[in-house]
């Protein structure tokens, strides 16, 4: 039996990702298209916490919410939660530039995941280390795909494509922690 999930996202890419990741699990994911105002920290424990009590409080059902950022080791694992915000400014040229063609090019992928049942949060992560791209390569409608190559791979995310990205991603790695959670939970406790 498909057990059905709410996921609190704008971002049709993510809400994908995590559709196509999660269905192996036999997870149907229900996208809940919400824009939160999204707390400006550094901290993406925090940030992700504040962002499921607000969906919470919009929805009044179970559901999920997830951050993912870049942590550049150059510059003490900056941006973190404030990705979004760094990127929009920059953009992929610029980032590139900046941080592709510098003495320390590691950075690592996180993806911090909040489930919320309605009593507790619980966290899940995923982590992939890579390192900046010299210059943008691929599609760039998915924002720093284009300039993140993990480690013992030669292309970035975005040349890749979804298929193979997405058995390696940061996100895959959060979200098969959040399925076998709720498979040891008892998947039936927390559908819809």
């Amino acid at each position: 039996m498909t057990t059905q999930l709410r996921f609190l996202s704008s971002n049709e890419f993510k809400i994908k990702e995590a559709k196509d990741i999660l269905a192996a699990a036999d997870i149907d994911v229900v996208p809940i298209s919400h824009k939160i105002e999204e707390l400006q920290t550094t901290d993406t424990h925090k940030l992700v916490r504040d962002k499921a009590l607000k969906a919470f409080a919009h929805s009044g059902r179970p559901l999920f919410v997830e951050h993912t950022g870049l942590y550049l080791k150059q510059l003490n694992n900056f941006p973190g939660g404030l990705t979004q915000v760094f990127w929009d400014t920059l953009q992929a040229d610029r980032f590139s530039e900046l941080f592709g063609n510098s003495h320390d090019t590691s950075v690592a992928a996180k993806t911090v995941i909040a489930y919320i049942d309605g009593r507790k949060h619980h966290f899940f992560e995923g982590t992939v280390e890579g390192r900046v791209s010299a210059e943008p390569k691929g599609c760039r409608d998915f924002q720093w795909d284009c300039v993140f190559i993990p480690d013992g791979h030669s292309d970035t995310f975005a040349e890749m494509g979804p298929d193979k990205k997405n058995s390696i991603s940061m996100r895959r790695r959060a979200l098969d922690s959040l399925a076998s959670f709720l498979a040891q939970k008892g998947v039936q406790r927390w559908v819809l």
